[in-house]
C-alpha cells in the first residue's frame, strides 16, 4: 500500500512494484490526520490480508525561515506531519501487529535530529522527537514482538531536498554537494531504502528502539578543517 497526500509518483512506484512481480495499491491520505491513517491501515488489512510492516516516511521541511521569525502555525504544521504522523502510524498499526505477535514499525527521522545545522529549528525538533518516539514506543510495546526503529538520513536527493540540488547545478557547484561527510557525496534514495528493508526484515529481529544514521559519516565527527589526504 503506497500512501501520499498527492498522487504524483504513487502510480509510477506502483508500476515498478508490479513490474518486479509484486502487488501494489495506492491511496491518497494525510499522514498527520488520524482519520486518514486509520483509513489506510484498515484498507491495507482488508485488501492485502494483514499488516507486517509500516514505514512512516512522510515529512515536510518547514522552509528556511529564521528561528525568531517562525510562527506557531509553521511549528504546528511541521510537528503534525513529522512527529504526530509517526505517532499515529504506531497507534493504529501496533494493535494489529500485537495480535499476530510480530511487526516492524519504521520511521524517518534525520541527521538534523542528532546535530544542529542540518535543518530548520522546527524540522530538527520534530525529527529529534521521532528518535525519542522510536525509543519510547519500543519500550511501550515490550513483550509484544513489535519492533520500532528510526532512520536518520543525511543529504539525499528527494522531492523535499531537490531545490538544494537544483540550485547547486545552476551554480555549477553540484560537485560540492555532500562534501562535509567522509564519503564526500550525497546519498541516493535506494541507500535509505536498503536500511528500511533491513529493518523490515526478519534479519533485524533483534533490532529495536534504535535510530540509524545513513549519512556518509556526517554525524561521526565534530566540525574540522580538512587537511591533505593521505
Amino acid at each position: 500500500m503506497l500512501v501520499d497526500r498527492a498522487e504524483d509518483g504513487l502510480k509510477e512506484t506502483a508500476e515498478q512494484i508490479k513490474a518486479a512481480g509484486g502487488r501494489a495499491m495506492v491511496m491518497t491520505a494525510d499522514a498527520g490526520s488520524e482519520a486518514d491513517v486509520k483509513g489506510f491501515i484498515a484498507k491495507t488489512i482488508a485488501d492485502l490480508g494483514g499488516l507486517d510492516v509500516i514505514y512512516a516516511n512522510a515529512g515536510v521541511s518547514g522552509g528556511a525561515t529564521p528561528l525568531l521569525e517562525q510562527t506557531v502555525e509553521l511549528w504546528q504544521d511541521v510537528l503534525r506531519v513529522n512527529l504526530i504522523g509517526p505517532f499515529l502510524a504506531i497507534k493504529h498499526a501496533a494493535p494489529h501487529m500485537i495480535k499476530q505477535g510480530r511487526g516492524s514499525i519504521i520511521m524517518t527521522a534525520s541527521v538534523a535530529a542528532l546535530r544542529a545545522n542540518a535543518g530548520g529549528a522546527a524540522y530538527a525538533s520534530s525529527k529529534a522527537g521521532v528518535v525519542s518516539l522510536a525509543q519510547t514506543a519500543a519500550n511501550s510495546l515490550l513483550g509484544t514482538g513489535v519492533r520500532v526503529n528510526a532512520i536518520c538520513p543525511g543529504l539525499i536527493e528527494t522531492g523535499m531536498t531537490r531545490p538544494t540540488f537544483e540550485r547547486a547545478r545552476e551554480r555549477g557547484t553540484e560537485g560540492k554537494i555532500g562534501q562535509l561527510n567522509p564519503l564526500q557525496r550525497a546519498g541516493q534514495p535506494n541507500e535509505i531504502a536498503m536500511m528500511a528493508l533491513f529493518l523490515a526484515s526478519d534479519e533485524a529481529s533483534y533490532v529495536n528502539g534504535q535510530a540509524f544514521a545513513v549519512d556518509g559519516g556526517l554525524t561521526s565527527t565534530h566540525p574540522f578543517a580538512a587537511r591533505g589526504r593521505r
